[in-house]
């Protein structure tokens, strides 16, 4: 279904039909799986890292990663007489984001859409009308290509790679076609309104099966070498962009960019993170929220490099490659992303369109001029930047009542105000912040409301309310910092 609802009073019709609907869904809001799941259940929580990362909570909370038919008129008098409001006080049109930040930003509107989220007829509704890019939160990492496996290969088969025949671990690509085939639907019967697709991610120490990294894809074996290492990773970034990007694919053409390497750089020394980043998380579990079995393996940035080089041999010539990462404003930890991004430029067989600024932020951090410096900072080497995980985390005292909601959307109004104003007074210095992706579209979806240990992370106790839209489907007066009518 999409219930297609320009007007306040429209939206407030269609949260009473999405919530009949929703009901009517199996699993439907009932997202009870933490971080790191490790099985490939759909009630997966929204992001299984944040995208966001990696570091160590103490670091982490230090710097807080269609069409449908139409109500008829009868149904509409109705619903409006029992919400006993004035209809003239909600006809007020509701601006349409992707227009709003085209015009006023000159950047796209993305979203994050993970599992069944994309089932939810509310949750499709705002995409399809307010964002023209959409990021899936988890379906295109290693550990969902590979089924989910985690603790074990989920078998292998020989494959070609540069006139050579390896063995490779099977890929299971189900979980990310199931929302990606919905958007080709879209695309097909709204050529005017065509949502494109950010993939995310290639290379990341998180999400990815610790198997990968050893002899014959089995943990309890010895590491592999670094050239038996550089075949498979080749293979895989050959594999993943060619079904997704290559010339015949399905979705050819659909993705704008990819994420190619993710969290690279420790929160703790501002270098690159290594297998030691926290020394309480064995190096054989299954997957990793800290360490890193790829500087295990190379012990250096070769990785990285490579990557880069596999990733722009394979991929084709517009599709846009990235560096992401968060806790991107702390000054020590800029120096070290900074560094990976000239390392990256300055190698040969490589390219690099942007820095993804991840933009997990707390209502306290970072400031204003921490961001306008990275934007500046992160644009100086690599030309442009990307906000690709935007939302901010709850003041301490929210307790979710609605109460506390009046003071806490205020807050948050001014907060997203604060880092339009950083945005707005980078690109007057001629910083190009091509897109803005928000990690989510409503707050119960949103991965902070669950436990994470990654970075950017919460402790799944306290209530947040960290994204454009609420609960019922409605926008917040946050949205109209980014839609063109601040001073609601």
């Amino acid at each position: 279904m999409n219930f297609l609802c320009t007007t306040r009073l429209k939206v407030k019709i269609c949260s009473l039909a999405i919530a009949a609907a929703c009901a009517a869904m199996t699993g439907c809001g009932d997202t009870t799986a933490g971080d790191t799941a490790q099985e490939p259940v759909e009630t997966a929580a929204p992001d299984e890292e944040t995208d966001t990362g990696t570091a160590e909570d103490a670091a982490a909370d230090e710097t807080a990663d269609v069409s449908d038919d139409e109500t008829d008129e009868e149904t509409t008098a109705e619903t409006d007489s029992d919400a006993g409001e004035d209809a003239s006080d909600e006809t007020a049109e509701v601006p349409v984001l992707r227009d709003s930040m085209r015009e006023d930003l000159g950047a796209f509107a993305g979203c994050a859409v993970t599992g069944w989220e994309a089932d939810d007829p509310g949750v499709w509704n705002i995409i399809t009308t307010h964002f023209e890019a959409v990021t899936l939160g988890n379906e295109l990492k290693p550990d969902a290509l590979f089924g989910y496996s985690n603790s074990k290969c989920p078998g292998t088969y020989t494959d070609d790679l540069n006139g050579e025949q390896i063995e490779v671990p099977k890929l299971d690509h189900s979980r990310a076609d199931k929302i990606l085939d919905q958007i080709l639907e879209w695309n097909e019967a709204n050529p005017d309104r065509k949502l494109m697709v950010r993939g995310h991610v290639l290379v990341w120490h998180s999400q990815t099966p610790e198997w990968f990294f050893h002899e014959d894809y089995d943990k309890n074996n010895p590491y592999v070498s670094t050239d038996v290492m550089n075949k498979r990773l080749e293979w895989y970034i050959k594999t993943v962009l060619t079904y997704y990007t290559g010339e015949g694919s399905k979705y050819e053409g659909l993705f704008y960019g990819w994420d190619v390497v993710n969290e690279a750089v420790s929160d703790a020394t501002g270098t690159y993170r290594t297998d030691a980043e926290n020394p309480n998380e064995p190096l054989d579990n299954d997957t990793h929220g800290n360490n890193s079995s790829w500087w295990h393996v190379y012990e250096s940035n070769e990785y990285i490099i490579n990557a880069f080089k596999f990733a722009n041999k394979y991929a084709p010539a517009d599709l846009e490659l990235y560096y992401n990462d968060y806790n991107e404003c702390q000054m020590n930890k800029r120096a070290g992303i900074i560094e990976l991004l000239e390392s990256v430029k300055d190698s040969e067989g490589t390219r690099i369109s942007a820095m993804g600024m991840q933009g997990h932020y707390s209502m306290d951090s970072p400031s204003a001029t921490d961001i306008q410096g990275s934007i500046q900072s992160y644009s100086d080497v690599v030309g442009k930047v990307q906000f690709t995980e935007l939302d901010v985390r709850a003041s301490a005292d929210y307790d979710g009542s609605d109460e506390s909601k009046v003071t806490e959307y205020e807050k948050q109004r001014k907060r997203y105000n604060m880092i339009r104003y950083a945005i707005d007074s980078a690109k007057v210095n001629g910083c190009e912040v091509a897109g803005l992706t928000f990690w989510g579209t409503v707050d119960k979806y949103s991965w902070l409301q669950y436990s994470s240990n990654v970075g950017g992370g919460t402790n799944g106790v306290q209530k947040q309310c960290p994204l454009l839209f609420d609960d019922n489907y409605e926008p917040k007066p946050c949205f109209y910092v980014f839609a063109g009518q601040a001073d609601k």
